[in-house]
């Protein structure tokens, strides 16, 4: 008789361990809704497994054990799910890290990494496991990750370009082998530009990278990539690149020593990248990685005055999505020995976490209507930085600043415009709260609209020089862009 209960209890026990394996979803479904969460049952992990991390590479099907394997294990603290496939049917994983990972926390934002998304340079795909590992550990344990987590969701995609990373080759550290989609696409080149009409076919990891930001409104970005030491902040393109006229040789040899590309909110993305660059271990001494590869000041630069590119994603971000999203270039190897991801770890570690926490600078708060509804899609425009960003479907936003006095206008059809002076100061973000009134005329006439304004038609250069100098120019700026990530 004990015999049999101890055998019923072992039924009910394996019975329980599979009804609480992981739970994911999919953002690839028409119907997905960021708010609404599934929890379909996948995989079980053995405790073998567990959500110990080593440091090694690993591949695709390993990493999806272990993502499913944290999230078994971590189920109020993760949440587990899939933007869509790569080229050959790779998913392409994200894990929020939340103290809410299910649903948005109203008047909480939304923030995110992306590793990987050139395949062969994989260090930054490691770091967003070990980071995914330290969070879920520390939170009982280190305030501030309590707090961070308790305050911000965080969502982390180990790997945006899994089939490339499948043929990369560790100890490779300068070849461009894996760099691209299995379609031979670069990734980083593939997203719509502001500057520059960008002809090249939309990949099916950029088109799930567009849908996935435009479900979810995200504060703050980082993209992880390798072959320098540097945080890397917006534009990277630019209209006119300066380029040496006097001479064709000067232009292909120096075609590398550009002007910078300004952004509206250049002050701010300054102070991002120094945040990450400051509390890196190294990357704030401005080291070059090699001999005649570029030294920069503080450990950052602005794109374009770097080298500049079509189609990049931190710029898409931005211009398109409110998005201030930053590249950061974390190791002169671009697939170095996986002996020496534990020193990348820690170099990178506080970085990764005090990056993060930046969103809750400036300033944030809700667009209401009179009768305290929220206004979904407002604009919010701060005077003097010609980028709009708009309210969530909750009248949410947020607006990264540095300390100082603004004035925003603030708009939605069939409301009156408002304009509203606040002060930013350094020690917590202020907290501003809109209220529009409608426009709808006594005498019930039609609800007042604010003009739109045309759309910004992309910068249209002059027609590029042709010839044999003009292709090695082309030639140049291509091997330059290779090289350097």
């Amino acid at each position: 008789m004990a015999g049999s209960a101890k055998a019923i209890l072992a039924r009910i026990f394996l019975l329980l361990t599979f009804l609480g394996a992981t739970r994911s979803q999919s953002l690839s479904n028409p119907t997905y809704n960021p708010d609404e969460v599934s929890t379909n049952l996948g995989e079980v992990e053995s405790r073998e497994n567990g959500p110990d991390l080593e440091f090694r590479y690993h591949d695709h099907d390993q990493m999806t054990r272990y993502l499913r394997s944290v999230s078994a294990k971590y189920p109020a603290l993760t949440a587990l799910y899939s933007v869509g496939k790569s080229v050959q049917g790779r998913d392409l994983w994200v894990m929020v890290v939340s103290a809410s990972p299910y649903e948005h926390m109203i008047g909480k934002p939304d923030v995110k990494y992306v590793g990987n998304i050139h395949g062969n340079e994989a260090v930054g795909r490691e770091l967003l496991l070990h980071l995914i590992q330290h969070l879920v550990t520390s939170y009982d344990t280190d305030p501030y990750i309590k707090w961070l987590l308790d305050n911000t969701r965080i969502h982390l995609m180990p790997s945006m370009n899994p089939d490339g990373f499948a043929i990369s080759k560790e100890g490779q550290c300068d070849n461009t082998y894996g760099r691209h989609n299995a379609r031979r696409y670069d990734l980083n080149r593939n997203f719509p530009d502001f500057f520059k009409a960008n002809t090249k076919q939309p990949q099916p990891e950029t088109e799930a990278i567009k849908e996935w930001i435009s479900k979810i409104q995200f504060v703050l970005s980082g993209s992880l990539h390798g072959g320098a030491l540097v945080a890397s902040y917006p534009f990277d393109n630019t209209p006119s690149a300066r380029i040496c006229r006097s001479s064709v040789l000067c232009s292909v040899f120096q075609s590398y020593a550009h002007s910078p590309s300004i952004a509206p909110d250049d002050d701010v993305f300054r102070h991002l990248s120094l945040v990450y660059s400051n509390n890196h271990a190294k990357m704030s001494r401005g080291v070059s990685c090699k001999s005649g590869s570029p030294r920069f000041e503080k450990g950052i630069t602005n794109g374009a005055a770097w080298y500049p590119l079509t189609g990049g994603m931190q710029d898409y971000n931005y211009l398109w999505h409110g998005c201030m999203e930053i590249t950061l270039e974390i190791s002169c190897c671009k697939y170095p020995p996986a002996h020496e991801l534990a020193k990348y770890w820690q170099d990178n570690k506080q970085s990764l976490i005090k990056y993060l926490a930046e969103a809750h600078r400036g300033a944030h708060g809700f667009v209401m209507d009179e009768n305290g509804n929220p206004v979904e899609r407002a604009s919010i425009k701060v005077k003097g930085r010609d980028v709009t960003y708009h309210t969530t479907k909750y009248g949410e936003f947020w607006r990264i600043l540095l300390p100082g006095t603004y004035r925003i206008d603030v708009s939605a059809e069939g409301y009156l415009p408002q304009e509203v002076e606040f002060i930013v100061i350094e020690s917590h973000p202020t907290l501003l709260n809109v209220t529009l009134h409608s426009a709808k005329r006594i005498d019930g006439g039609p609800y007042y609209r604010p003009v739109a304004l045309p759309p910004r038609a992309p910068y249209s250069p002059p027609a590029p020089p042709s010839g044999i100098f003009a292709s090695l120019t082309n030639s140049f700026n291509s091997i330059v862009s290779n090289i350097f990530g």
